[in-house]
């Protein structure tokens, strides 16, 4: 698990520790000095720490003027034992949405298990953006995690699925993403779709 890097190609355009309005502004990483594990399994120092043991993000990007942060997890997503979706809402989706920010795309394809409780926080987030035009799509998740999302009709609060499970997102660049994003739930919502 140490070798699986947050996605780095984008790093020129944005750095979630340059972002005076990010809640990893100023961080300083290591290249070298792995500290953070999974179930003592050390991880990569580049994914940042919202205060779990077992969920680790990335802030790949954030565009103010669209509204929009794409966001990649790694780890295990465990409300039921550590209620992570409480510690992401409030550690890092609350600052984001002081800051306008209703847009959200949750890569997932290091979320390695999934673990439900119930959808309260998941629901708040999705009132928190909806009267303003906003969504949550979870991208390239790994079947089993959807499967376990639906277990407690997470669907209802985000955008998930076929069209979302093979997203190529590294081929698009990071400011048309959420444009991608929104004409696939636009042709979703299409009559005949």
């Amino acid at each position: 698990m140490h070798n699986i890097e947050p996605y780095y190609n984008w790093k020129d355009i944005y750095s979630a520790d340059e972002d005076e309005l990010s809640p990893f502004y100023k961080r300083k990483y290591s290249e070298f000095e792995f500290t953070n594990t999974i179930y003592n399994y050390y991880i990569h120092p580049q994914w940042d720490d919202i205060g779990s043991s077992t969920l680790f993000i990335k802030i790949l990007f954030v565009d103010y003027s669209s509204c929009s942060a794409v966001i990649e997890l790694m780890g295990e997503w465990n409300d039921a034992l550590h209620n992570d979706i409480m510690i992401l809402k409030r550690e890092v989706i609350d600052i984001l949405i002081e800051n306008k920010i209703t847009r959200f795309i949750l890569i997932g394809e290091n979320v390695l298990n999934f673990h439900a409780s119930d959808d309260c926080y998941y629901e708040e987030w999705y009132e928190d953006i909806s009267d303003e035009g906003g969504w949550i799509a979870a991208v390239n998740f790994r079947e089993h995690v959807y499967a376990e999302m639906r277990t407690v009709h997470l669907e209802h609060y985000m955008y998930m699925g076929e069209k979302f499970s093979t997203l190529n997102w590294r081929t698009v660049k990071p400011q048309y993403l959420p444009d991608l994003i929104e004409s696939i739930l636009l042709k979703r919502l299409a009559p005949g779709e």
